[in-house]
Parts: C-alpha cells; structure tokens; sequence
C-alpha cells in the first residue's frame, strides 16, 4: 500500500477505510513532503465530509471528487472545465 494509492482509491469511492487510516497513521513518520501533502488533504475531506469513513461498495464512484481532484491533478491534460457564469 503506497499512500497515492489510498489518496487515489479515497477520491475516487468517497470512502477511506479504517484500515487505510492506520496504515496512514503508523507509517506517516516515513513520509516524504507530497505523501506528506496527500495525507493532509485526505484528512481536509474527512473534516469537510467529503470523505466518509467506512467500508466501500464495489462500483460505487463520486464523480464531483473525480473532476474536483483527479483532473487537475493531471490525469487527463485535454480537460478542458466549461467555464461558469
């Protein structure tokens, strides 16, 4: 388990589990600054109620997390954001 992987994952099912969660609290002494980084902003959506805490449900996707985080992260450099008025 890597921590893109549970920051990926989390994003993409809007669920971190409990098991991801300890393995991010006992490994993050190990951390460099953008695991660092990613952890931060995982417990910013825990806090906002973005993320939920729990199990997950296989084929369960949130969009809105898809285009909010993952795009401008770089996964699809094409995407191009209508513009809202």
């Amino acid at each position: 388990m890597t921590v893109g992987e549970v920051f990926l994952q989390s994003l993409s099912s809007g669920v971190i589990t409990e098991t991801e969660m300890n393995w991010l609290t006992t490994h993050q002494a190990s951390f460099n600054r953008q695991e660092e980084a990613a952890a931060l902003r995982l417990g910013r959506l825990l806090d906002s109620g973005e993320l939920n805490l729990g199990c997950r449900i296989p084929g369960a996707r949130r969009p809105s997390l898809t285009e909010e985080w993952l795009e401008p992260l770089g996964r699809s450099r094409s995407y191009h954001r209508p513009s809202r008025r």
